[in-house]
């Protein structure tokens, strides 16, 4: 099946976690605790085929407003693909960076949004992290490979930034 995100197309299966098709395919999607439902960063906006996910687990019921929810806001570590179909989802780190490339103005309306939203799920989001048994030498680990996966990132952006066709590249001096 397909499932675009970010305007990418990938392959994906039945069963697939979103935040791992998107981990594997290097798209551009937050996952700082690298999949515990901690950090809030993987947060994906489904445009189109949010019934081929799982429904809603109780980790995204504490964490997501039920504005973000209405949205079609999902949390991309939490989300997996469930039946077959197409589908297409922005990432919540790809919108702001469309915005701040395209309309920087409206970054701070959108972070006093997001942080409305955020602060609405407190109660929920103490209560059930509170409850949870979690291997903290799993959470490290999980947390150190999405720091690396962020710098892999972070490299591939500055190379293809780098590239270009003229002779005086920054990148081609390097090489010769």
């Amino acid at each position: 099946m397909q499932i675009t995100i970010n305007n990418k197309q990938y392959e994906a299966n039945v069963g697939d976690r979103v935040l791992d098709i998107a981990r594997s395919n290097h798209e551009h999607i937050g996952y700082f605790c690298g999949g515990n439902a901690l950090c809030q960063t993987c947060y994906v906006k489904v445009l189109e085929g949010g019934e081929l996910l799982s429904p809603l687990n109780e980790e995204e019921i504490a964490l997501l407003s039920d504005n973000l929810v209405k949205e079609g806001t999902r949390m991309a570590c939490q989300a997996t693909v469930e039946k077959e179909g197409t589908l297409k989802m922005v990432s919540a780190v790809e919108e702001v960076k469309r915005m701040f490339e395209n309309e920087p103005l409206q970054l701070a309306g959108y972070a006093a949004k997001m942080g409305w939203e955020a602060m609405v799920k407190v109660p929920d989001t103490l209560s059930i992290q509170s409850k949870r048994k979690l291997d903290l030498f799993e959470v490290i680990s999980d947390v150190i490979s999405g720091i690396g996966d962020a710098f892999q990132l972070i490299v591939r952006a500055f190379q293809s930034s780098c590239c270009c066709s003229t002779e005086s590249c920054a990148c081609e001096a390097k090489k010769g």
